[in-house]
């Protein structure tokens, strides 16, 4: 499966000739500003949270590209309020078929707002399933016992987890993850991008290996096959 990533916690896993996008926050980023944001493709786009270093290039893609967009219930309604009708509101636990992937909204533990400040609903991560290779991705989290749970869906082939701590789980905590879920292969997300989620990347890389795990770390704008 090919990966391609945009920075922050922003990629898009292929699906054959489909692309999966989540959580589009490119302009804002100024790591990122080697990506142009209207090359970027999508049939789907998926929003794991209201913040707006998840949210806030998903109405222009999604406009320029006619992609649908899945979230959760109340982020899909502001969303209609906000000029982007094509989506798809899902809440934890419910499944839904797209087609070319089977997909389950799962549980994150962290915060939901909107740009505005409206109320964002629950954030939530999401596992894929699809003939080619099936992943999880967590979106925004802490660490939590939940994610066990995922494997009685599909057993993930690699995550996609945040390790920039602070906001999220750090590194060490994407471990305990990992080997709650039985997968090797982790893609680390969520990092580097503000002074307060940035690490040692090479620290981080050396506690996967010590732990016999896979951190996978691809630059910004670069596609990687897993």
């Amino acid at each position: 499966m090919r990966v391609s990533y945009f920075g922050h916690s922003c990629f898009c896993a292929w699906v054959g000739d489909k692309a999966i996008l989540f959580d589009p926050f490119v302009t804002g980023n100024p790591l990122a500003s080697g990506v142009d944001v209207d090359g970027i493709q999508a049939d789907l786009i998926f929003v794991s949270h209201g913040h707006a270093d998840h949210i806030s290039d998903c109405a222009r893609i999604a406009a320029r590209t006619g992609a649908k967009v899945v979230t959760n219930w109340e982020i899909a309604q502001w969303l209609n309020a906000n000029g982007v009708a094509n989506t798809h509101g899902m809440n934890i636990g419910g499944e839904w078929d797209f087609g070319f992937a089977r997909v389950k909204a799962v549980s994150a533990i962290h915060s939901s707002s909107l740009p505005d400040g409206t109320y964002g609903g629950n954030p939530m991560g999401f596992a894929v399933k699809s003939a080619e290779k099936s992943f999880y991705y967590s979106g925004d989290t802490a660490l939590t016992m939940d994610m066990q749970l995922v494997t009685a869906f599909v057993k993930p082939d690699f995550l996609l987890f945040p390790i920039g701590d602070n906001f999220t789980m750090g590194y060490e905590d994407a471990v305990r993850a990992a080997h709650l879920i039985s997968s090797r292969m982790v893609v680390g997300l969520h990092y580097g991008t503000f002074p307060s989620i940035e690490i040692d990347t090479e620290a981080a890389k050396r506690h996967f290996e010590r732990n016999g795990l896979d951190l996978l770390l691809p630059g910004i704008g670069s596609t990687i096959d897993i």
